[in-house]
């Protein structure tokens, strides 16, 4: 369904959707454009002015924007806590946006001893979802937002973390990329269950720091057409009736072999449950 046809339509269920990164850039036009539809947003950011400025902004659009979370994702034990603080909501997300990500042109290690880059795009969302399945959050749809620069990423199930190979920026975010889809393939059988959808996806090229930054160019996009793919499995249809599966453009595309490779996959899995400390119990 296309985004203009998508903003003017009425849905009957009201859905809460936490969205991760949303103070700016993709994430924040993502937040306003499911406000606008009626859905309520948990907005998240690490830096608290910005989230609050978030918020006044989705607030002038929704009627109701539940409390936001302030955490940063690149800490596991600040994910533990964002984790702990949601399941103790009463308005707790049933739709979870994993959309935060980085791209680091130098080599940094979050305060875990991970690549920064693996940190914040792969280990901490990774935990964060896990968490809130595990603690019974409602949540029916998890939509992870990756990049058509998964098609370059090579996985190395024994340097999840990007500590042992050089670093190359490029590398390290078309790695974690791949890490969304990877993760999205191995989850979605384990919740399907639980009537719960998982779905990867490319926004689109935008103009956003992570672009200027990684790429130092401009996208020909605009904010609300890289946000389009997100709200389409938020919200729509082909979020309720598809999983384990990568979509660009609001359309099914196809992605890395790596991904298809089911041996790899579970390992990797294994390997990214070792390094964020949890056992496979879904």
């Amino acid at each position: 369904m296309h985004l203009s046809r998508a903003i003017g339509k009425q849905w009957p269920m009201t859905e809460r959707v936490l969205v991760t990164g949303s103070t700016d850039g993709i994430g924040l036009e993502t937040a306003l454009i499911i406000a606008r539809r009626g859905h309520e947003v948990i907005l998240h950011g690490r830096n608290a002015e910005k989230l609050k400025a978030a918020v006044a902004q989705v607030k002038a659009v929704s009627k109701h924007v539940p409390e936001p979370v302030l955490g940063d994702l690149s800490s596991l034990a600040d994910v533990r806590r964002m984790a702990k603080d949601l399941i103790a909501r009463k308005e707790q997300p049933t739709v979870l946006l994993n959309n935060a990500g980085t791209f680091q042109t130098e080599k940094k290690l979050s305060v875990d001893g991970f690549e920064l880059t693996m940190a914040i795009n792969h280990l901490g969302p990774a935990l964060l979802t896990l968490l809130l399945l595990e603690g019974k959050v409602p949540l029916t749809r998890i939509v992870n937002v990756s990049s058509m620069a998964h098609a370059r990423g090579r996985v190395d199930v024994e340097d999840v973390a990007l500590t042992k190979r050089p670093f190359d920026g490029n590398s390290a975010y078309s790695t974690s990329k791949l890490a969304n889809v990877m993760f999205t393939v191995a989850l979605a059988p384990r919740v399907k269950g639980r009537g719960i959808t998982v779905n990867a996806l490319h926004p689109g090229v935008v103009t956003t720091k992570l672009l200027k930054t990684g790429f130092n160019m401009n996208g020909p996009e605009s904010l609300a057409e890289g946000s389009a793919t997100s709200v389409m499995l938020a919200l729509d249809d082909a979020g309720a009736t598809q999983t384990g599966e990568y979509f660009s453009h609001e359309k099914l595309a196809p992605y890395n072999s790596q991904a298809k490779n089911h041996d790899l996959v579970e390992g990797y899995y294994a390997a990214t449950l070792k390094l964020i400390g949890l056992q496979d119990s879904l």
